[in-house]
């Protein structure tokens, strides 16, 4: 029942409902009332060898079409009808139920559906389009309606009795539009962003090596020498890094000595796709010592992790994050030439280095093992300095890209908070009067 209080917070021509405050010309429906739904058969498929794709959660990607398993499992009809499963025509919305929540997608083509996702067959009551961005806004009820086991759960009848906002037919096809627009935005920017990290990887492959070499280098036609790793300038070396700078262990600390306040500490969770992130922190009061105070160009790295795809991970310090302490799973590497070892570190040079030493139950980098891995590297400082200048310039391009994107994504967010409550109009009110 609503109080008499909201009914004054409720602006004119809205009203309250069981999804929220919407115009008074919108219903609150259930997504039953709208679609027929599809549940998938409980029993796996026993042969994969025809032509429909067989789609699990990993092949949804939120508000995309899905056109394929990237498995590449397809099976037959007549398996499917073996195994009790339905076919889900083109068009259909298709949603996780177990695990994770609310990934919402379109089937691009027939498909059939694997035990933990649920298919709406939108009546012509509905823009498809729109019921994806309408369920995906429904994130947070799907985790208050799920069953609480060890994966959370969603049975047939919560995603069937889920609680919809339903304007117009033409005011739905218009919310799916603009939102689709955005998608759209992401999805280009998403492409450029995956395109120049696959510029930079063969940048790396070729500058690191001395395959390609930057100007006016590339002039000094030195000829080049044969090495473990291959041919490489005659005017560079293969150097361990032992010789060329000093791996130094991190800071061990007790419980107790973990504070609100004190001096940042510096783990693995700090380390994202090679640059340093600040989500996860942990500060410590106590008497530091000076060898585990990090400074701007010391290289950190993850030496030690349950998580074996963590070893090896590392970020470049920066200026403002200089004077921190770093954790004892962490180690730092100190060089005149860290910029350039920094992305020697992200090379495979390094990181098949990485995998041949670490043991089959203890996943660490000892100082020994990071002592005796070996980097090709051009005496000359100053090519040195280009190639590290020449990668950091592309990291900056991606840096960028990527804030684009997930200020687009924040936009897309937002109006779909102002779209699907009627906040923001994009059909004009019936009584409105006219501009």
């Amino acid at each position: 029942m609503v109080s008499v209080m909201e009914k004054q917070l409720i602006p004119a021509g809205y009203k309250q409902t069981e999804v929220g405050v919407i115009p008074d010309e919108w219903n609150s429906i259930q997504v039953q009332d709208v679609c027929d739904f599809i549940v998938p058969g409980r029993n796996k498929p026993l042969k994969f060898n025809g032509d429909i794709p067989w789609i699990t959660t990993p092949d949804l990607t939120d508000c995309r079409e899905v056109y394929f398993s990237r498995a590449g499992l397809k099976i037959s009809k007549e398996e499917a009808k073996s195994v009790g499963s339905k076919i889900v025509p083109v068009g259909s919305v298709i949603m996780s139920c177990v695990g994770e929540l609310g990934v919402v997608a379109i089937a691009g083509r027939n498909v059939v559906l694997n035990q933990q996702l649920h298919a709406f067959l939108p009546s012509e009551k509905i823009n498809n389009y729109y019921l994806v961005y309408a369920l995906k806004n429904q994130e947070s009820y799907f985790y208050s309606m799920a069953t609480k086991t060890a994966l959370p759960y969603l049975n047939k009848d919560n995603c069937n009795s889920t609680p919809l906002p339903l304007p117009s037919i033409q005011e739905q096809t218009a919310i799916a539009n603009a939102l689709s627009d955005v998608d759209a935005l992401i999805a280009a920017l998403e492409k450029l962003i995956n395109k120049k990290s696959a510029i930079k990887t063969a940048a790396m492959q070729q500058l690191l090596t001395g395959k390609k070499r930057l100007p006016p280098f590339d002039q000094l036609n030195t000829g080049y020498k044969q090495t473990d790793f291959g041919g490489i300038p005659e005017d560079w070396e293969v150097a361990s890094l032992g010789d060329i700078g000093e791996n130094i262990i991190g800071l061990t600390y007790s419980p107790d000595d973990v504070s609100d306040f004190g001096t940042l500490v510096l783990r693995s969770s700090n380390v994202q796709n090679n640059r340093l992130a600040f989500d996860d922190n942990v500060f410590v009061n106590m008497d530091i010592p000076e060898r585990v105070i990090v400074r701007e160009g010391d290289i950190l790295i993850c030496v030690r992790n349950g998580s074996r795809q963590l070893i090896g991970k590392c970020a470049l310090i920066d200026k403002n994050t200089s004077g921190s302490a770093f954790g004892a799973f962490m180690s730092i590497y100190r060089s005149k030439s860290s910029n350039f070892v920094f992305f020697q570190f992200q090379s495979n040079i390094i990181q098949n280095q990485i995998n041949e030493v670490m043991g089959a139950t203890i996943n660490q980098i000892t100082n020994k093992d990071m002592a005796a891995f070996k980097i090709l590297l051009p005496k000359d400082e100053k090519e040195q300095t280009a190639i590290a200048n020449a990668l950091s310039d592309m990291d900056k391009d991606l840096d960028a890209l990527q804030q684009r994107l997930h200020k687009t994504q924040q936009i897309k967010q937002g109006m779909m908070q102002e779209l699907l409550t009627g906040k923001t109009r994009l059909v004009k009110p019936r009584g409105a009067p006219n501009a």
